[in-house]
């Protein structure tokens, strides 16, 4: 018998590899952008276009130490590639936003949405053969791929192309711009996984998030930390007199740079003992002793205030104080960081949930944990699985007895639940017991928003049934109708236990309606909504009852400020500067902010994704005012990031 000699690899068979793996995942890349991003810029895929060369001939590398299971191992990488990048795009689509290797560890419990997945798979079924062609592909051709025989010249020919492209991709990272929105600022600095991936791409910026995990398990390891640099506060202009009093706590700064164990808390102590505090003005203390009622509404917006179908809603919004440009940014964690924003002041740590990683630490600012301690009944309530989100571990640390199904409410079976039985069931635990402080997150508005698949919409179809718009539209407007009679519900017993007078109620949303599509969304308002700032233009209801005159509020406002308002109109003791929101009634300029890092000042609106500053009405250009709000923007980002990583709360008010 005569022995043939197995035929040694070529570059011709090492590019065939090679070349599957780089088309396969530049094929994805577009796909995932275009219909997620909706626009593809050339420039932009410089970088995904070069990692992904280097990730291609890491996959080649490892494949070839498999021998005789190459075409098993190659096709087992392509199925994995192609259901990372479909689950993604699912992700997207029900979230709008792309999910991070937190959630991925962290979000066992999104098969209770099975409902609305199953969904969203149909009504994107056609996305499936095209996610699964480089795996139908693969098996046509799986026959005539060559197998690489592993030796030294193979390996070090991969390891140079990882080396070179990987290298090249960073050189010009470091030698671009350095600006907000840059990739270099994706790729050392700004977790925003958009962002991110429009830059970089999915698969490198999956791995830029593994390193950040890491760091922060093992912090020492950190040397790419971003100095926000010198700081000038918009309102110094505006400087602190003696004879105003401001929200502030006796803190001894200098004491606490001297005390502090390491730099990150000397630079923390100098920046906020810098920050301009809020003053005290002639709302502080107006509702000292009130009852409060915080809600974070499900899926809530404007839109859905309407005198037909919501009239509850309609009085509280048009007789208490008026908000006229409440802005209710979307973060990296949709429900889950809506709620942080709302009962914290602070903005999310990107790349992780920040609400239960808040539940290791002291959080005195949330109000369930300012108000208990004088003798307030401090209770929340939530009408979904106790636990999601880990809300079981954030919410009694922000001080509540905290019920939701599975532990201490128990309600009908549907899906979504009802707002109104929910509070059919839970206003007799506090009523009577004075004064008390009662949190809710609703869930009568959560998506889908269909006759078919959501119990709220088909229960309350009647009172929509004949308004001007689509079915979905009409849906989404019958969940609020649940939300508006729960309101109904509970200022009737208000009234009727003689405290609606003696009780602040205040109500935003989560997030916007992001269940509808675009079209729905456009539809809604009646126009074609502006992505950048007005889709996030929402509702906040601040009122009491028997309110003489409503209070108008023009100012551009946000989910930011809702916490320090309250403590202000409570009359509470607090260190203003500790908050990344602001008291609205005080004299400090206004400061909306979103997740791209975009912004709204009083003088105009920057937007990240077009480095542009559209300038109100009244207002010269001023290049040095946009890079010091730039910078002033990125340090709260920064600084409450660092709230959270440094317990920072327990260093300076613990004790």
């Amino acid at each position: 018998m005569f022995q043939t000699k197995r035929p040694e690899s070529g570059l011709g068979e090492i590019f065939s590899v090679l070349g599957f793996y780089f088309i396969t995942i530049m094929f994805l890349e577009v796909f995932l952008k275009r219909n997620t991003l909706f626009t593809i810029q050339l420039s932009e895929m410089v970088f995904t276009l070069l990692f992904s060369v280097a990730f291609a001939a890491f996959l080649t590398l490892c494949t070839a130490f498999f021998g005789k299971m190459q075409r098993w191992i190659m096709g087992l990488f392509i199925v994995l590639i192609c259901i990372f990048y479909g689950t993604q795009l699912f992700y997207f689509s029900f979230f709008k936003t792309f999910y991070t290797v937190y959630s991925m560890l962290h979000g066992t419990q999104v098969g209770e949405f099975y409902r609305e997945i199953v969904a969203v798979l149909i009504g994107h079924y056609l996305w499936l053969p095209v996610l699964l062609s480089p795996v139908i592909v693969f098996l046509i051709i799986k026959n005539k791929m060559p197998a690489l025989i592993i030796k030294r010249e193979l390996i070090l020919l991969l390891i140079s192309f990882v080396f070179f492209f990987h290298v090249v991709g960073l050189l010009m990272i470091n030698f671009g711009s350095k600006d907000n929105g840059s990739a270099y600022d994706a790729y050392y600095y700004h977790e925003y996984p958009i962002d991110s991936i429009r830059q970089l791409g999915l698969l490198t910026s999956i791995r830029i998030d593994v390193k950040r995990m890491i760091i922060d398990v093992l912090p020492f390891l950190d040397n790419m930390e971003r100095d926000p640099g010198v700081i000038v506060d918009p309102n110094d202009s505006k400087d602190p007199k003696d004879e105003v009093e401001y929200n502030v706590l006796k803190l001894d700064w200098k004491q606490l740079i001297e005390m502090a164990n390491n730099d990150t808390l000397k630079d923390m102590h100098s920046y906020f003992s810098n920050v301009r505090p809020t003053n005290k003005n002639k709302m502080t203390g107006i509702y000292e002793g009130y009852n409060l009622i915080l809600i974070t509404a499900e899926g809530f917006s404007h839109y859905a205030v309407r005198e037909d179908t919501t009239p509850t809603l309609y009085h509280m919004a048009n007789n208490g104080y008026v908000f006229n440009n409440f802005y209710n940014p979307v973060w990296g964690v949709s429900t889950s960081d809506g709620e942080f924003v709302a009962t914290t002041g602070l903005i999310p740590k990107a790349g992780v949930w920040s609400l239960p990683v808040s539940g290791e630490n002291y959080m005195p600012y949330a109000m369930g944990n300012h108000l208990r301690p004088l003798g307030y009944k401090t209770m929340a309530f939530h009408n979904h699985t106790y636990n999601y989100y880990k809300r079981d571990i954030s919410h009694p640390n922000l001080g509540y007895d905290y019920y939701g199904i599975g532990k201490g409410l128990t309600m009908d079976d549907r899906w979504p639940r009802s707002d109104l039985q929910m509070m059919e069931i839970t206003v007799d635990r506090y009523i009577d017991i004075q004064p008390f402080h009662t949190y809710y997150m609703t869930v009568s508005g959560h998506l889908l928003y269909t006759f078919t698949g959501n119990s709220m919409a088909a229960k309350n179809r009647s009172v929509v049934q004949n308004l001007p718009f689509s079915n979905n539209v009409k849906a989404y407007l019958a969940t609020q109708v649940e939300f508006d009679r729960s309101m109904e519900y509970l200022l009737r017993r208000l009234r009727e236990a003689g405290i609606a007078d003696k009780t602040l109620i205040a109500i935003s949303a989560d997030h916007y309606p992001y269940g509808l599509q675009p079209e729905e969304f456009n539809e809604l308002a009646g126009y074609t909504i502006d992505s950048t700032f007005e889709l996030y233009r929402s509702q906040f209801i601040l009122y009491v009852d028997d309110m003489e005159n409503p209070v108008v509020i023009d100012k551009p406002v946000s989910s930011l400020d809702i916490i320090p308002t309250i403590a202000n109109l409570m009359g509470l003791e607090y260190d203003s500067r500790l908050y990344m929101g602001l008291d609205i009634f005080s004299d400090n300029q206004p400061l909306v902010i979103f997740v791209d890092r975009s912004f709204i000042t009083e003088k105009g609106r920057y937007s990240a994704k077009t480095k542009t500053f559209y300038w109100n009405d009244g207002y010269s250009e001023d290049e040095e005012y946009i890079m010091n709000m730039i910078k002033y923007v990125n340090a709260k980002f920064f600084y409450s990031a660092k709230i959270l990583e440094q317990d920072y709360y327990q260093v300076v008010l613990g004790s």
